[in-house]
């Protein structure tokens, strides 16, 4: 009997659903008119900066405006008060006069310091010498590549436009502008690796082994050993080459070589101290020729 009630009892039927296809998210395309609108947010612009900036000559002298018309009103009140000209030291309103009197010609003198300290614009001036470019003869091809890629390097990132490569007593390159030689014969003036390496700069720069800024190469005195470089150059950089050798980088522009160009610097003395040791201790010492 239970057998027959379970095959009597009806086996429910279940269709097979299919899966619905899964849905994606919509792009929404976006009009020719939105593209071109920039909807993040702007910088903002700090207009008194930039008045004052416009404005610096009125700026500088507005305290002598100020201190000129405080003394003019001061000068103005006691004349109508009816007050005696002569301060006298009893009366409050002579006291506070003559503190105005003090803050006006504060102003007054403010403004004239203000006028005559300003700021000196620093540009680019174009080296007064002539074109250079020697090599070091003996120096093998791929060495020669590197040093013109230095040079390449450092005239078209920074605002270099001498270069004077000194390595083992030997000047391995001077490329860029030079001094004209006192023959006057419209050749550059060689460099005297001897006598400069005798100088304040280069034993300086030995004996701290670390790299020398002359942001501003007028003021300093040891300007007279780098008589090779043109005569206006602006900023000098000196460069260690190990305990052998250094470089001489001159720019065009007075503290144009910022701390990134400096750091740079500082790697390319490390490269080429790495080639040139490997080169110029087999080279025989030989008189530069002019390439």
């Amino acid at each position: 009997m239970e057998a027959g009630r379970l095959l009597r009892t009806p086996i429910p039927w279940r269709p097979k659903l299919t899966p619905s296809p899964p849905t994606f998210p919509r792009f929404v395309r976006a009009s020719s008119k939105s593209q071109g609108r920039y909807r993040g947010p702007k910088p903002k612009r700090d207009w008194l900066a930039d008045w004052v900036s416009n404005n610096d000559g009125t700026v500088r002298s507005l305290p002598i405006y100020v201190g000129g018309v405080s003394l003019l009103s001061v000068l103005f009140n006691r004349t109508i008060s009816g007050i005696a000209p002569v301060a006298d030291a009893s009366s409050s309103q002579s006291r506070a006069d003559l503190l105005t009197l003090g803050l006006a010609v504060t102003n007054i003198l403010a403004g004239l310091v203000w006028l005559s300290i300003r700021p000196k614009s620093i540009s680019v001036v174009n080296p007064q010498g002539v074109e250079c470019r020697r090599i070091y003869p003996n120096n093998a091809a791929s060495l020669v590549s590197e040093l013109l890629w230095v040079w390449e390097s450092l005239s078209v990132v920074t605002c270099c436009r001498s270069l004077v490569i000194l390595y083992d007593s030997i000047c391995i390159l001077q490329i860029g502008m030079a001094a004209e030689s006192s023959a006057g014969d419209g050749e550059a003036m060689a460099v005297e690796a001897t006598k400069l390496m005798q100088g304040s700069l280069y034993q300086g720069v030995m004996k701290s082994g670390a790299q020398s800024y002359l942001a501003n190469l007028s003021l300093y005195p040891g300007k007279s050993e780098l008589p090779f470089l043109p005569s206006n150059t602006q900023a000098v950089i000196l460069q260690p080459i190990g305990d052998k050798g250094i470089i001489i980088i001159g720019g065009d522009t007075i503290r144009g070589f910022t701390t990134s160009d400096q750091a740079w610097i500082t790697l390319i003395g490390e490269k080429v101290d790495a080639s040139l040791s490997k080169y110029v201790n087999n080279l025989p010492v030989a008189v530069q020729d002019r390439v």
